[in-house]
């Protein structure tokens, strides 16, 4: 079974890498400029479950961030794994995939579908594994997330237990846990943030992926306060930690002066951050047509992504 990977919080963990770097590196960031495509610099941003999974170099979260020198905004969306894509043939989450299979670094396939999707260029790429996802919340003692709604997921995925046969149960039920959250305000460890943010079992509403999209927003922002506190902005040692465990699971095209730039950028406008969700009458569900392959995709509902990529353009 293909498991969901972890959001990510590179939007928050740039401005800790980029902390790091000044505390590092004593440059004048004032000289160094950021790519950027009509006065728009476009950040791609996976997650992939990395090693110990079965699908490790499927990018299930798939999040683009974009700062827009026009509006002075800071822009986060998320996009849905399974979005079809007509030039590949296949799901969104695979372009990354496909690239390494054929010997590339991953980005530039993933990037270019993701322009043939948004209409934007991403002038970067960034792929971060789940793990600095839960040393990251770990390290910063943990977040406060408000829970809107309670949910129960009986079926969330047990690492490592993927392909078990658990004895000869057709349910296979060894391969996963309970979870559940209830409403209101709960402190998260990184295992529980990361549960909270990955479950796709639930029953309703929290069971879609846009209430997942929603609670990657959720765990984002209480990430963010938790950065911008005096309690961890002044405390070097925390910084530190978080620049070396940020630097040690990402692998990007950013260099260490764009990424002061762009940390710069982001710091200026950090509380212009707007969080995106796609309408839902943009996308449309498509199951068994042969069209596409007789899989569960997601496709534009006006037959064309122009209606999208308007709409982005208009929101950033």
């Amino acid at each position: 079974m293909r498991i969901l990977k972890i959001v990510l919080v590179f939007i928050v963990i740039l401005t800790v890498s980029t902390l790091g770097s000044l505390l590092i590196l004593n440059h004048k960031i004032n000289s160094f400029d950021i790519k950027s495509s009509g006065g728009i610099t476009s950040i791609l941003i996976l997650g992939k479950g990395g090693e110990g999974h079965t699908a490790p170099d499927l990018t299930d979260t798939i999040m683009i961030s974009t700062i827009n020198s026009v509006s002075g905004k800071v822009s986060l969306l998320s996009l849905p794994r399974d979005i079809w894509v007509d030039s590949t043939r296949a799901k969104l989450n695979s372009s990354y995939y496909w690239d390494k299979q054929k010997g590339g670094s991953g980005f530039n396939l993933a990037a270019d579908t993701v322009r043939e999707v948004t209409g934007l260029t991403p002038n970067y790429v960034v792929v971060v594994d789940f793990s600095l996802f839960k040393d990251v919340v770990d390290t910063l003692g943990g977040i406060d997330v408000t829970i809107d709604n309670s949910f129960i997921d009986e079926r969330y995925p047990i690492a490592g237990l993927e392909n078990d046969l658990c004895n000869g149960d057709k349910q296979y039920r060894c391969r996963y846990e309970k979870i559940e959250f209830n409403s209101g305000i709960q402190h998260m460890s990184g295992d529980i943030a990361l549960k909270f943010v990955r479950s796709r079992n639930a029953a309703g509403d929290e069971g879609t992926d846009i209430a997942r999209e929603k609670r990657q927003q959720k765990v984002i922002s209480a990430v963010k306060n938790k950065l911008l506190s005096t309690d961890f902005l002044f405390n070097y040692q925390k910084v530190k930690l978080l620049y070396n465990i940020g630097t040690s699971h990402i692998e990007t095209n950013i260099d260490k002066y764009d990424l002061i730039a762009i940390g710069r950028e982001f710091y200026k406008l950090m509380n212009n951050l707007n969080y995106l969700s796609l309408p839902e009458d943009i996308l449309k569900v498509s199951q068994g047509d042969k069209k596409y392959d007789k899989q569960y995709v997601f496709v534009p509902n006006s037959g064309s992504w122009k209606e999208l990529q308007e709409w982005i353009l208009q929101n950033i």
